[in-house]
């Protein structure tokens, strides 16, 4: 039963192309058909998957717990991304989830800003308000350094100390940052030496040398130093070279035209003062001749000292008005004590003083001496010897005379600024320079590139080699084996076939001559002989196709 519904099925459906395959054949069909199946299944399921967004990353642990708590309350889909360091959801919900979670006060331990100070409540004491005010300083701070690209996050650690009224006992604030850098990023100098300056400008009487930055591995970031500290810094040192570097390019430059650009070389050593010095000087000069020095002030004292005395005898008479004096025509002569003969005595004295102060010439000077200046330069010079034609016109190498030698080492000096007070120094040398050894050229068998190339080559060569013999040694040696017992197969087959043809066609001769023979039977034999051939070919055919298409491919052929 099973046989004849197998054999009733079309042999151009997809069951009919199905059981003619081998069982080779049917595997493979059944693993490219799941294989598709997956891949539509999984294409859809990634074109209806929801596109997830970063709600939040650099979570600490608390505010991450928190959050997706507060996520599942809400049924809301989350994942974890960039190894668990940022929380996703999807795309349609993260404004209403941040909205939501802030409402909730979260998360918690973000950096906060000056919206610190807006929750402050009444009655609150000096001592929480400053602490909220630095809080809110620090927090800015951390937000600004984190706008740069190469940081991830930041943290700032300020120490303002309480202000005094005494002066000697004022001290200065100083700030620590530690900053988290992406993978892979760094910060040159300009931007650690901007975030120094932008700490210390954010606090008042704060200088660059209080801040302190260290990166997430523990390094100095910032090259700040003591100013007690007599050391050159990277930057002094950076001044320095370029200043050496400067007067070679002078020298060189100078002397190229003379001798050749190859054929002059020159080091400077630079002794750079980078000393602070400020001098206060108040100088006393001598007076200057009389009558052109200006006054500064001038004083005059006169003195007026007297008596005046009236004669006569004691009485009534003496207390009397005098009477209206009258020159005499002659002077009287004088009496005993030296005085006139007259009744009274008049005698006066005077004093004057005068005091002038005049000014005296002096001068005050404030210098402040700048900061990088040469104190000597040390320079060396050597230049080759330069080419002529001898007598017979073949070039040779000959050593400048000593006044061309005088007069470069003149232009040199130019060059340079030379300064005899300060203490410079120039050697010019002039000597033959040796030429340059030619490295010996490695054989191309020797050279790492090409020795690269030939192991990438013979690498490629030994897969392809396995390729191949897997191929004809293989693979092809089975498939002959294969199609030489298909052959067989089918040959065999051809011949029970043929065998069969043959005795039918004998048994219908000895039918036609035998018409009165035992028919039937020779009947029944002839039927149940074409069955059981007829069961054997659609076996065969059920089992391998392949044989069964390639009896029919020469059958064709034969007839053609």
């Amino acid at each position: 039963m099973t046989d004849t519904a197998i054999t009733n099925i079309p042999s151009n459906s997809i069951f009919g192309f199905f059981e003619r395959m081998n069982p080779q054949q049917k595997i493979g069909m059944m693993v490219a058909v799941a294989a598709t199946i997956a891949a539509v299944v999984g294409l859809w399921m990634w074109g209806t998957a929801p596109n997830y967004r970063v709600l939040y990353s650099n979570l600490s642990d608390k505010d991450g717990g928190a959050i997706i708590e507060s996520l599942q309350q809400q049924n809301i889909p989350y994942k974890f991304a960039e190894g668990g360091g940022a929380l996703l959801v999807p795309e349609e919900h993260v404004h209403e989830v941040r909205l939501r979670l802030a409402s909730q006060g979260l998360p918690k331990g973000g950096t906060v800003g000056f919206e610190l100070m807006e929750t402050q409540k009444f009655g609150t004491s000096q001592f929480l308000e400053q602490v909220n005010y630095q809080r809110a300083l620090e927090g800015e701070l951390a937000r600004s350094m984190q706008t740069i690209d190469a940081v991830a996050n930041a943290r700032v650690h300020l120490a303002i100390p309480k202000p005094s009224v005494f002066v000697k006992e004022q001290q200065q604030p100083s700030a620590s940052v530690v900053l988290t850098l992406h993978p892979g990023r760094t910060l040159d100098p300009g931007q650690v030496n901007g975030i120094v300056h932008l700490v210390s400008s954010s606090i008042p009487n704060m200088s660059a040398q209080s801040v302190t930055i260290l990166d997430q591995k523990g390094n100095m970031l910032s090259t700040t130093r003591d100013p007690s500290d007599q050391t050159m810094d990277a930057t002094q040192l950076k001044y320095v070279r370029e200043i050496e570097k400067d007067y070679m390019k002078r020298i060189q430059d100078i002397l190229a035209p003379i001798t050749g650009q190859e054929n002059v070389r020159a080091q400077v050593t630079a002794d750079i003062d980078f000393s602070q010095v400020e001098q206060t000087a108040e100088i006393f000069k001598p007076n200057s001749k009389p009558g052109t020095a200006a006054v500064r002030s001038s004083q005059t004292a006169d003195a007026l000292n007297g008596t005046n005395s009236i004669g006569g005898v004691p009485g009534a008479l003496t207390n009397q008005p005098p009477v209206p004096a009258t020159a005499p025509l002659t002077t009287p002569a004088a009496g005993p004590n030296g005085a006139g003969s007259a009744t009274g005595s008049n005698a006066t004295s005077s004093h004057k003083e005068a005091t002038m102060n005049f000014e005296v010439d002096r001068t005050i000077q404030h210098t402040k001496q700048s900061v990088g200046t040469i104190r000597h330069l040390s320079v060396a010079v050597v230049m080759n010897n330069h080419n002529v034609l001898d007598k017979k016109g073949n070039p040779t190498s000959e050593p400048y005379s000593e006044a061309q030698i005088a007069k470069m080492t003149a232009l040199a000096k130019e060059a340079m600024g030379f300064d005899p007070k300060r203490g410079d120094t120039l050697n010019l040398l002039n000597s033959a320079f040796n030429p340059e050894e030619a490295l010996p050229e490695v054989p191309w068998w020797k050279d790492a590139e090409n020795i690269a190339y030939f192991k990438s080559g013979m690498t490629w060569l030994f897969g392809i080699g396995v390729v191949i013999f897997i191929i004809f040694k293989v693979l092809l040696p089975i498939q002959k084996v294969w199609a030489a017992k298909a052959k067989a197969e089918a040959e065999a087959i051809a011949a029970a076939a043929a065998a069969a043809a043959a005795e039918h066609e004998a048994e219908l001769e000895r039918m036609r001559q035998n018409p009165h023979g035992d028919f039937m039977s020779e009947k029944e034999k002839l039927e149940q002989a074409f069955e059981n051939n007829l069961h054997i070919a659609q076996e065969l055919s059920r089992d391998d196709p392949g044989i069964i298409a390639s009896v029919l491919k020469d059958w064709v052929n034969a007839d053609e």
